[in-house]
């Protein structure tokens, strides 16, 4: 291998990866701009071996869309709808109970919570829908509510930020999400999703969520207006917070679905950009200790590929998803746990089940029966 990037473009940023040096601004360009694609991955199947070993986790999960009615109504976005709007809806709490009863009968550990701002749902919906998942399924972590919706429940609470993540957590919030986050870039911002918190408040509430012992994930939505800078500065800066905070679990780049969106005329994301986005991501990101394929964004074909490409985790069962399906997305809305088991030995990895903190559910090393 160092034969081979001694010969590469990427020589000088091949040999800080390799002193475990961490890697500049310029760097992050440097990365996004080359052409030598089987270098940048070489790089980040290093990092990733060199951060984690060859365990590749997925999660038994399942997801619950509580409601597409939203304020915002993002140029990005093909799943907020208006109160009156065509498709609207918003599932009751015997519909939530509902739901989180046949995930008791599947054995899910996660279970993941997002959905749409909608003014006309209390606090307490959100406080009752908790204790209802929590009560149901006592066992299961519950993942719910990115930071823009965090931000949107402080706000109809009156309580302020630190209040209303302690009142969540006591009706039995365990983590964050990521979403939201989209990109950093303030003036792509204004041009994407002009209603939404700034990435400024983004950080704001994940950094206080942190403080008061949440864990989240954290997310870049790439392949729409953005540049390379803006990709790399963003990722800059997910960097800087969790170098004081340590609170994020995994990064996941999320490919952008142009499909039913104000942005229809973009072209989707190509399997390069997705390959670049997750190996650039474990090189900057040498902080984060995953990276995440999501498999519903870029197919479980290529999620596949990542896995040479610096990512360790596949995501998981999913069972049900909605925002980005209404955006194009062509993937099943399930994959049973067979399909990661395959996937991942087929790779030359060990599948590993985890739960939501990543603690170990189980190890399928070579001599287990699946």
């Amino acid at each position: 291998m160092i034969h081979y990037l001694e010969q590469s473009e990427l020589a000088d940023v091949a040999r800080k990866v390799l002193d475990g040096e961490r890697l500049s601004r310029a760097d992050g360009i440097k990365l996004w701009q080359s052409h030598d694609l089987l270098s940048v991955g070489l790089l980040s199947d290093y990092a990733r071996r060199r951060q984690v070993g060859d365990d590749v986790f997925f999660i038994n999960n399942t997801h619950i869309n509580h409601t597409n009615i939203c304020r915002n109504l993002c140029e990005l976005c093909a799943f907020g709808k208006k109160p009156s709007g065509s498709g609207a809806y918003t599932l009751s709490l015997a519909e939530i109970a509902a739901r989180a009863e046949k995930a008791r009968g599947l054995g899910v550990s996660e279970v993941h919570i997002v959905g749409g701002l909608n003014e006309d749902l209390p606090f307490s919906y959100y406080l009752e829908m908790l204790k209802l998942v929590r009560d149901i399924l006592p066992e299961a972590h519950i993942q719910a509510f990115d930071a823009v919706e965090i931000d949107f429940l402080s706000e109809i609470s009156g309580l302020g930020l630190e209040e209303t993540l302690s009142r969540l957590g006591e009706a039995g919030l365990g983590s964050l999400p990521g979403g939201g986050a989209e990109i950093f870039s303030a003036g792509v911002r204004e041009k994407i999703c002009s209603k939404k918190i700034s990435g400024a408040r983004w950080l704001e509430v994940q950094e206080t969520a942190h403080k008061m012992g949440f864990r989240s994930n954290a997310t870049m939505l790439y392949g729409h207006l953005e540049t390379i800078e803006d990709r790399v500065d963003h990722l800059l800066a997910l960097r800087e917070l969790q170098d004081r905070t340590g609170g994020f679990l995994s990064f996941i780049p999320l490919a952008f679905h142009p499909d039913n969106t104000s942005l229809a005329q973009l072209p989707k994301t190509t399997g390069v950009t997705d390959l670049k986005a997750l190996a650039v991501a474990r090189l900057m990101l040498d902080n984060f200790q995953h990276i995440k394929a999501f498999w519903i964004m870029i197919t479980p074909r290529m999620a596949q590929v990542a896995l040479s490409f610096g990512v360790d985790d596949l995501d998981g069962t999913v069972r049900e998803e909605r925002i980005f399906h209404e955006a194009g997305a062509e993937t099943a809305q399930y994959q049973p746990a067979e399909t990661f088991l395959r996937m991942i030995r087929e790779a030359g990895r060990t599948p590993v089940e985890r739960d939501t903190l990543y603690n170990v559910i189980r190890r399928y090393d070579q001599t287990s029966i699946d």
